[in-house]
């Protein structure tokens, strides 16, 4: 018996710059979680996600990931994903940089 769907978000890495980025409801890219559409239905999660392919010039790495609802928008559900969005552990820059400045 197959599992049942659970909401999903699209994520990928910025072509240029390798930043995680989620595809937004305006078919656009955002590097901020939040604003990633939270996909709650299996087909539409597959026509959304050969969208975002579309745009396969300026980002690498596109799939479907699962998340929940969460008080500020989309949250991850695995590890892998929620350490994603914190940017490369190596050293401080980027989302990690500015997150210490505030």
């Amino acid at each position: 018996m197959p599992r049942p769907f659970t909401p999903k978000i699209i994520t990928a890495n910025d072509l240029l710059e390798g930043d995680v980025i989620y595809f937004t409801d305006t078919n656009g890219w955002s590097r901020e979680l939040q604003e990633a559409e939270l996909i709650e239905d299996e087909a539409e999660a597959q026509l959304r996600l050969l969208e975002a392919e579309k745009d396969a010039l300026h980002v690498v790495g596109i799939y479907l990931t699962d998340a929940k609802a969460g008080a500020n928008g989309p949250e991850p559900t695995h590890f892998r994903e929620d350490f994603r969005r914190t940017g490369p552990s190596n050293y401080r820059h980027g989302k990690q940089e500015a997150a210490a400045n505030v």
